[in-house]
């Protein structure tokens, strides 16, 4: 009785332990198939206001001109970072300037596997 319980084992975890094995010989067959698009958690996620408004400003400074107001939910793009700034452009109105990287992020996303 205690051999066919070994037996019955060993064989459902090779069956569960075979596709594991299998799935990079596969793969190695293939190198010249395009590589896989890395998933949603891989990628920075989108840009956005963690307040209800930030005050786009001139120059990478709080003393700096304020040339407009980008509110929570406007699209916009960033072009480049500076220390703790980031130079964008208002996709609403067309204004440019920096806004303080305090309140402008990346979304947060998360891989559960």
């Amino acid at each position: 009785m205690y051999t066919r319980h070994i037996t019955v084992t060993a064989a459902v975890i090779g069956a569960l332990a075979l596709p594991l094995l299998s799935a990079p010989a596969a793969q190695a067959a293939a190198p010249s198939a395009a590589p896989a698009a890395p998933r949603p958690c891989e990628r920075p996620g989108p840009w956005v206001i963690g307040t209800k408004a930030v005050t786009i400003r001139a120059k990478a400074t709080t003393k700096a001109t304020a040339v407009g107001i980008l509110y929570k939910g406007q699209k916009f793009t960033v072009h480049k970072t500076s220390g703790n700034w980031h130079q964008i452009t208002n996709e609403s109105t067309g204004i440019k300037g920096w806004v303080s990287g305090t309140y402008v992020y990346r979304d947060v996303r998360m891989c559960l596997n």
